[in-house]
């Protein structure tokens, strides 16, 4: 007999980042794992390790990791809003990527650009200015 119940299913970790889309492939999920950017209540993790409900992950997502809770398991991907609802991201975590940000879109009209590339006397000055 099947069972239907999230609470009998044992899903890996690297499978259901992937279902919850926070990477596009397993293989990539499992080496972020790996490497310890993904936390797992606190704690560095092993792709296979079970995730449980109300679980803690901490994710990398571009500049920032988002921190989230497992409100469903499952592991067939599926479509973003779906997805979506495997889990509920903390309010903290939410406030601290928003400031994140707005630091960054702050910065980065103040932040210098050149108007050109450096030129041969002064790409050698930069060079013996980073020998220093």
């Amino acid at each position: 007999m099947h069972k239907s119940s999230e609470t009998s299913i044992n899903v890996r970790l690297d499978k259901w980042l992937w279902a919850a889309r926070f990477f596009k492939t397993r293989a990539i999920a499992r080496d972020a794992v790996q490497s310890g950017k993904v936390q797992y209540n606190g704690q560095r993790s092993k792709p296979g390790k079970t995730v449980e409900l109300g679980a803690c992950i901490k994710v990398p997502q571009g500049f920032d990791i988002k921190e989230v809770e497992v409100l469903q398991l499952k592991e067939q991907r599926q479509g973003a809003p779906l997805a979506q609802l495997m889990y509920q991201e903390s309010e903290a975590s939410e406030k601290l990527r928003a400031s994140n940000a707005e630091a960054r879109k702050l910065s980065a009209f103040h932040s210098p650009k050149p108007d050109h590339r450096p030129d041969k006397k002064q790409r050698r000055q930069i060079i013996q200015f980073k020998q220093q």
